[in-house]
């Protein structure tokens, strides 16, 4: 009986994990697959590649077309989408927060020798360009 114990737990420990990562697995798969057939045109997602758009049609069985600009419109496999993500939404604070910043004046600095320039100067070298291919 002894015998036995030592090779049971080794298959316990080694099984138990492996069953419970597979559920994962499966529950994940299961919640990309519910999303995918969910997209509807209008939906803000992102795709596996962080590129954010706006579904303009979700008719196709494998496709999707995104709109990634005004009028600029492309077409993806669906399974390129990750997520679907809110509309970003500007409240009236934050608009009236970007009016009241203000513009700083660029600062005139006088050097020793009497010229006076908007930017600092720097004493920074410019390496030559390189020449590929030749040796």
């Amino acid at each position: 009986m002894q015998q036995l114990l030592l090779p049971l737990l080794l298959v316990l420990v080694l099984a138990v994990p492996l069953v419970m990562s597979t559920r994962k697995q499966k529950k994940q798969q299961a919640a990309q697959q519910e999303l995918q057939s969910s997209l509807a045109p209008g939906d803000r997602v992102m795709t596996t590649s962080g590129l954010y758009g706006t579904v303009a049609d979700a008719s196709g069985d494998t496709t999707i077309d995104i709109e990634i600009a005004p009028g600029v419109v492309t077409t993806w496999l669906r399974l390129a989408v990750r997520e679907k993500v809110e509309p970003v939404v500007e409240t009236e604070e934050d608009a009236a927060d970007e009016v009241e910043e203000t513009v700083e004046e660029p600062k005139i600095i006088e050097s020793s020798s009497g010229i006076t320039a908007d930017e600092p100067q720097t004493t920074a070298q410019v390496a030559p360009p390189l020449e590929h291919g030749k040796k």
